[in-house]
């Protein structure tokens, strides 16, 4: 059931998501690829936006917290890690706050 939400949640963010968001952040990587990253897993997508390298440069909350089924993916975590990543957010916050 929770799985249906989230598939449901994910499509909007993509078709509902204006043409003129479509694009690159500040870094030049691309906002589409982040988000699908962060839907792969929780926080993939803002390491991919800090430009992969060391380990420390991945979220290691949203990536951790990922693995519990439900709440990290799929779930709560996986939709906020893609919304964060799609506006070019890199944080590691995990509550409702940017």
């Amino acid at each position: 059931m929770k799985v249906r939400y989230v598939g449901i949640l994910l499509l909007v963010l993509v078709f509902a998501a204006p043409a003129s968001a479509a694009g690159h952040c500040r870094n030049g990587k691309s906002k589409q690829a982040a988000m699908w990253y962060s839907i792969l897993h929780p926080g993939l997508g803002e390491y991919y936006l800090r430009g992969w390298g060391p380990w420390s440069n991945c979220p290691q909350k949203k990536f951790w917290l990922g693995l519990i089924p439900g709440f990290g993916w799929p779930g709560y975590l996986q939709v906020k890690s893609a919304v964060d990543a799609y506006h070019c957010r890199t944080n590691d916050r995990i509550g409702t706050g940017g």
